[in-house]
């Protein structure tokens, strides 16, 4: 319900009152075939939420393709059917939700493959720096790619940063009194921007440690202090900020649990598409 509920709306957004140009100039009786082609190679996404954009419209929408597979340039990876005028109307949106959803799905499985090709088991998680209103989209797509989708609200987890500290207190307090106050089922992550503040939220119980902005020389020292106070066993470890798929690889053979990119959500290139239209003769 959510979903197409959502949809809707995007569609609302677009049409507005109605398309003028498509209802001046095309029969509201003409019945039409669309085909979706993907004008480069990329890892498929959203193929879903077009076949509910199609169907608010009346009209039909199959792929014989999976979400999360990859295709090379120039594959049909939908085929439509309706009324003309309805696919007019469902383009643009339809177009740019699985171009976005496809460009974070690519995004995210070229971060996976750098991983896994080197013999890690880290993970490549997004960050909750999404679009309003897209969460839920993105971090889809992010699963499609192989991804890991992190917190999806503020509910799922404890995790503290260094305004929680600049207002709540040291490390050491800050997680006492989250165990406190929040159920056990909540894991508890704190930030750290160096390697003693990681040994300290290691000392004081978090489940997990954010090793923040940190050169991947600093994220190895932290580990390795860890690791010598017996503490990496009971924990999982995680790194962010600043990285990308040119230094990725650096922090990959740190040995690190979790990398966090925020760039597979806020900036991944949408994949080039286009919805070509023929009109069904009688």
């Amino acid at each position: 319900m959510f979903i197409e509920e959502t949809l809707e709306k995007f569609l609302d957004e677009d049409i507005g009152q109605g398309d003028i140009t498509t209802d001046a100039l095309v029969d509201s009786k003409l019945r039409a075939t669309g085909q979706v082609v993907c004008k480069e190679r990329a890892v498929i996404a959203g193929l879903s939420e077009s076949i509910i954009l199609l169907k608010l419209l009346g009209c039909e929408g199959k792929s014989k393709f999976r979400e999360g597979q990859e295709v090379p340039a120039g594959t049909i990876i939908l085929e439509a059917d309706g009324s003309g005028s309805s696919l007019l109307k469902v383009e643009r949106v339809l177009l740019n939700m699985l171009s976005h959803m496809s460009g974070v799905a690519t995004a995210t499985a070229e971060l996976v493959e750098i991983a896994k090709k080197n013999g890690s088991s880290a993970r490549i998680a997004c960050t909750r720096k999404t679009l309003p209103g897209l969460r839920y989209f993105e971090k889809r797509a992010v699963e499609l790619g192989g991804g890991d989708t992190h917190r999806l609200r503020l509910d799922d987890a404890v995790l503290i940063k260094d305004n929680h500290l600049e207002l709540a207190g040291s490390i050491t307090e800050s997680v006492r009194k989250a165990k406190a106050k929040v159920s056990f089922t909540k894991k508890i992550e704190v930030e750290a921007t160096s390697p003693d503040q990681a040994v300290e939220a290691g000392l004081a119980g978090a489940d997990i440690i954010l090793l923040d902005n940190m050169t991947p020389q600093d994220v190895k020292k932290s580990l390795n202090l860890l690791e010598a106070k017996k503490l990496r066993v009971h924990l999982l470890t995680e790194v962010s900020g600043g990285i990308t798929r040119e230094n990725l690889l650096s922090y990959v053979k740190t040995g690190v649990d979790v990398i966090s990119v925020g760039s597979i959500t806020h900036s991944a290139k949408a994949i080039d598409m286009s919805l070509e239209l023929h009109s069904v003769k009688k």
